[in-house]
């Protein structure tokens, strides 16, 4: 296993809110399909704790056991709050609360990679 940095959590964060976009747009899209379900992309949360983070070990005296970290992003079905008559599970107004999550949670993943680049910079400045 490599080292985790935060770049590179940030990006896996961020392509799981891009599967998740994805998802929701899908749904919108099919909102007056009959008998489609709403889906969903397992949370971020349980993604990163079902993967064998361990610390790294750089010299053979260090402690610890590499292991291969899992990506998983499996589309799953959701509660819907209606269902309608046609037995679609759409709730548009649903879709457009999770599509703003989305807009928020990469707006804070870009203000967390702005944030440390600027350390970055400053830490190589003479």
């Amino acid at each position: 296993m490599e080292p985790v940095f935060l770049n590179k959590l940030v990006s896996s964060n961020n392509e799981w809110l891009s599967v998740r976009q994805a998802a929701i747009a899908e749904n919108i899209a099919n909102s007056n399909t009959p008998a489609f379900r709403a889906k969903d992309v397992e949370p971020f949360v349980s993604v990163i704790s079902k993967t064998n983070l361990a610390m790294t070990a750089t010299h053979g005296s260090h402690l610890g056991q590499q292991t291969e970290v899992a990506r998983q992003s499996e589309v799953e079905k959701s509660d819907s709050w209606t269902v309608t008559h046609s037995g679609n599970s759409v709730s548009l107004e649903q879709e457009l609360v999770k599509s703003g999550e989305v807009a928020r949670d990469h707006a804070l993943n870009a203000s967390i990679i702005k944030s440390f680049h600027k350390m970055y910079l400053a830490s190589v400045k003479p």
